[in-house]
């Protein structure tokens, strides 16, 4: 469990102040980890890594939280494919769960019982897939929106792919689909298959960091 700022700060400027880095890296699982209040982001997954999956993760008190590819004058980040799944977003989030540039990424399942200002965003022509999951949006009628797109007229984010099916929407909240309504998603092993939003309480009700002790089995 990660509890506080990361002491390496200060190597490689404020980057190195995230809780997780994906650096250059591929076939990665991240799995039931408890983050909050890191230096700089809770994971950054950059530098054209793929095959990336954060799973039954609990993320708390931050602001920008997951961010995937840094920049966009990196267009290598295009072979990036990262699923977001049975994670639980809870109190204290603010933005980037996740930022996305260029890319895949599959979020499903995942309980976004706050966020402050917006759950989903990108810039840089992003492929967005969001399945079965709940976002519950803030008091605030100015954050009721799901999604952000980022330095893009709508002339332009308005071919990218983001589509929502089965989410459950609560207290307001809203997702704002784009891009070729035909267009085909992978299927098969190589994606999660989703149930109802109206599940995800249960399909997270054990995510985060597990509480194990020596010589008990968890």
């Amino acid at each position: 469990m990660i509890r506080s700022s990361m002491d390496h700060y200060g190597h490689r400027s404020r980057s190195d102040g995230d809780g997780i880095s994906v650096f250059g890296s591929s076939n990665i699982w991240i799995d039931h980890i408890s983050m909050f209040n890191c230096m700089d982001g809770l994971i950054d997954v950059i530098e054209a890594s793929t095959a990336i999956t954060i799973s039954n993760c609990h993320f708390t008190r931050h602001n920008e939280a997951l961010l995937y590819g840094a920049t966009d004058s990196y267009p290598d980040d295009k072979i990036m494919q990262v699923t977001l799944s049975f994670n639980h977003f809870g109190k204290g989030l603010v933005q980037r769960m996740p930022r996305c540039r260029f890319g895949f990424v599959h979020v499903v399942n995942n309980d976004y019982t706050h966020y402050l200002m917006y759950a989903i965003g990108g810039s840089s022509n992003p492929t967005i897939l969001s399945q079965g999951n709940r976002y519950i949006a803030p008091i605030n009628p100015n954050a009721k929106e799901v999604t952000k797109r980022d330095y893009a007229e709508e002339s332009e984010w308005k071919n990218w792919i983001w589509r929502s099916e089965d989410d459950l929407m609560q207290n307001g909240a809203y997702f704002v689909e784009s891009g070729d309504p035909k267009h085909v998603f992978p299927t098969g092993k190589d994606m999660i298959r989703p149930k109802p939003g109206t599940l995800v309480s249960k399909l997270t009700k054990f995510a985060g960091a597990f509480a194990c002790k020596k010589n008990i089995p968890c």
